[in-house]
């Protein structure tokens, strides 16, 4: 019986839409909707249960070293200065490991960049006049290659589609923009070494404007010789 139930044809019940005169407030609500909204809800007041409960039944007279380590700026608990909890030697292997990771990225970003130059074809540079020329009798032929021998100006070329000079364009700002990372990125790298070198032991000083030999924007600084045993 269940086969013959359905061989029948039977009407398909679509889920009702918003009325037209209810257009301006959205889509119309299903219980799937519902099912999902009334789940977040539900979860939600549960959590606020949970903490109301937690609440009521707290010890006021409860001590924990933390509340001696706090502030309490305008109702808000503000944690004190923590000392650094990583030692030296910590802190110089986490140094090396982020100037690994720049380094890297250096590497990366220079080879998108040559990758990128190569595709351009460096159409910057003169170009070359390697182009092959057809001409219907001997005539031409010998005032084509008349010209081009007295350096004369040879037939044009076709004009670039306008889609291919947006490309271009949009090649060489990437281009210029992955230069321009590179840059950024090997400055932070010099920056990362120069403050892993401070970090170092040993007597230094930053040299003066006129101590410096070859004048530059960045800081110099000179270790003062020691002894080696």
């Amino acid at each position: 019986m269940s086969s013959l139930r359905n061989a029948i044809n039977r009407r398909a019940h679509k889920e009702r839409a918003q009325p037209h005169s209810r257009k301006k407030f959205g889509l119309l609500e299903k219980h799937k909707d519902y099912v999902i909204r009334a789940r977040a809800f539900h979860k939600k007041e549960e959590t606020l249960r949970k903490l109301k409960e937690k609440a009521t039944s707290r010890n006021p007279d409860e001590f924990y070293f933390k509340m001696i380590k706090t502030r309490t700026i305008n109702g808000v608990h503000k944690p004190g200065i923590e000392p650094n909890k990583y030692s030296q030697e910590e802190l110089m292997l986490m140094k090396t490991q982020d100037m690994g990771y720049v380094l890297q990225k250096v590497q990366s970003e220079k080879r998108k960049v040559e990758k990128l130059s190569a595709e351009l074809h460096c159409l910057d540079d003169q170009p070359s006049n390697k182009h092959i020329y057809y001409a219907e009798d001997r005539e031409e032929a010998k005032e084509i290659r008349s010209r081009s021998s007295q350096g004369g100006k040879l037939p044009a070329l076709e004009d670039i589609p306008d889609h291919i000079k947006r490309r271009t364009a949009a090649a060489y700002k990437r281009l210029e923009d992955r230069k321009k990372r590179v840059n950024d990125l090997e400055k932070l790298y010099m920056d990362m070494t120069l403050q892993k070198e401070l970090q170092k032991k040993g007597r230094k000083r930053k040299l003066h404007d006129d101590e410096i030999v070859n004048p530059t924007s960045r800081p110099v600084y000179k270790w003062r010789m020691e002894r080696k045993r």
